[in-house]
């Protein structure tokens, strides 16, 4: 049994108020007609939630640079690497750290210049022209710091605190914490999902609150943004006839059993997507944007078509009321030739991600939507180079989460802030560090919840996101 640690709100409608009112189209999110108590059952748990206290921001988009953006050939400069660079690094380490083939390294300066931009000074490569322009709009978190160097662990923390057990990811416990705002959509949606299913997964939640995978840019007609979602060949009045049967078999043999929450979510999944065909399709019908709305975020173009559509998506899913939308962008991860392989990276998500924010404050939504860009880890101030034969000009940079670049923006957070300051390799964090931990709370505190009290009764004692970690950074706070 789940035992949240938040109390509903006395002023919230109840849910059969809420339906009503929705059919009767007060509000922007009005359900349609197929929205009905018998679709919806009597315990719904994505109904909308109240947090625990008044919050700064409805909604999420984490855009996750999955693979690891080198901080020093984009936020943090160090003059020191560009004046040793092709010498043996003088890395302060401490002895424990891990330093696989450093011996044979070389420090590695940036690839590109640096520059002060916006009021606000703040330092930034030029492979970033399109962030420049809204430097004075985000949060530049220079010390964030992790716990594992491998990717698949890394990763797993970054979306679910966790890298040695299978823990719900961020988007599943705000689904779990706040419901959603549209019944016909799910709480959680990721877009250009990772492989690994555990970053968006839910884990001990109830599996409704479990990331719903959307494909930004099919590859052809087999290929739906959602898959198995529509039923072309069956008439809406059949299939809601054979969901009933179906769930009514699901709800005796629940009854039978005495509960399950596999099963649970499973009868509430099948609602959803029988919700889900009446509103989804539009929201993935690029089409109905203007032409200067897909130029702005680079639709129909190379090189960022992809992100491009996927960062449009994001804004979408976000006006229609879903709480957490994740977008990963994959291709960070430049062990060789990174002087080829960054700037191509940059030139793909740097205005998809500048368009989806300065849009989103341009609809006035950005004041209420809390936007996060962070890879899983950073890379190394030292070079790589994994044939040991090429010259420099080939090396890359190996994992780092010592220290790496995150930057947020909206809903409470300080634009034009620099917080955090590593030393002058850019190894170690030596002032306001930000773990991973921390950036959670963070999150959480913005939608109007104190992270440990966020929590579910799994196996005999209540779990968090943050784990027993975790502290609000308040000095990036409004």
């Amino acid at each position: 049994m789940k035992t949240p640690l938040f109390a509903p709100n006395p002023a919230l409608p109840s849910r059969r108020h809420f339906l009503k009112a929705s059919a009767c189209g007060f509000g922007s999110l009005a359900l349609n007609a197929l929205l009905t108590e018998r679709a919806l059952g009597d315990a719904n748990p994505l109904t909308p939630h109240a947090p625990h206290f008044a919050a700064r921001a409805k909604r999420v988009i984490f855009l996750f640079m999955a693979g690891g953006p080198s901080q020093h050939d984009l936020f943090d400069f160090k003059p020191r690497l560009k004046a040793e660079e092709g010498k043996k690094p003088n890395i302060p380490t401490d002895g424990h750290d891990v330093t696989v083939g450093l011996a044979n390294s070389m420090s590695l300066g940036p690839m590109s210049p640096f520059a002060p931009r916006g009021k606000s000074g703040m330092i930034m490569s030029d492979l970033l022209p399109h962030l420049a322009t809204i430097a004075d709009d985000i949060c530049l978190l220079r010390g964030m710091n992790a716990d594992n160097r491998s990717h698949d662990q890394a990763s797993l923390q970054m979306n679910t605190g966790a890298f040695l057990s299978l823990r719900p990811s961020m988007g599943a416990w705000v689904s779990y914490g706040l419901g959603t705002e549209n019944q016909n959509l799910p709480s959680f949606i990721t877009i250009n999902a990772p492989t690994d299913v555990r970053n968006h997964g839910s884990a001990f939640l109830p599996a409704i609150h479990q990331g719903t995978r959307v494909n930004a840019k099919p590859s052809g007609p087999k290929d739906l943004p959602i898959q198995y979602l529509s039923d072309p060949a069956s008439p809406e009045s059949e299939q809601r006839r054979r969901l009933d049967l179906l769930q009514a078999m699901n709800r005796g043999l629940l009854q039978r059993i005495g509960g399950d929450s596999q099963m649970d979510g499973v009868i509430e999944s099948f609602e959803l997507a029988f919700r889900m065909q009446a509103e989804t399709p539009k929201l993935v019908d690029l089409t109905r944007e203007s032409q200067a709305t897909l130029d702005l975020y680079g639709v129909g173009k190379e090189p960022t078509d992809k992100n491009a559509r996927a960062c449009l998506l994001a804004r979408r899913f976000a006006e229609a009321g879903v709480r957490f939308i994740q977008v990963t962008m994959d291709g960070w991860d430049h062990h060789g030739n990174i002087r080829d392989g960054l700037p191509k990276m940059c030139a793909q998500t740097d205005q998809p991600t500048v368009a989806l924010v300065a849009d989103l404050k341009r609809l006035g939504m950005l004041e209420d939507t809390l936007v996060v860009w962070s890879g899983e880890f950073g890379r190394t101030p030292w070079s790589q180079d994994l044939s040991g034969t090429q010259p420099l000009e080939k090396h890359g940079r190996e994992h780092q989460p010592e220290s790496f670049c995150a930057w947020m923006a909206g809903a409470g957070v300080r634009g034009g802030l620099t917080y955090g300051t590593t030393d002058d390799y850019g190894y170690r964090v030596v002032q306001d560090r930000v773990h991973l931990h921390d950036l959670h709370a963070t999150i959480l505190h913005l939608l109007g919840f104190d992270h440990e009290r966020l929590t579910f009764r799994y196996a005999g004692r209540d779990h968090r996101l943050t784990d027993v970690f975790g502290n609000v950074v308040r000095g990036i706070l409004v």
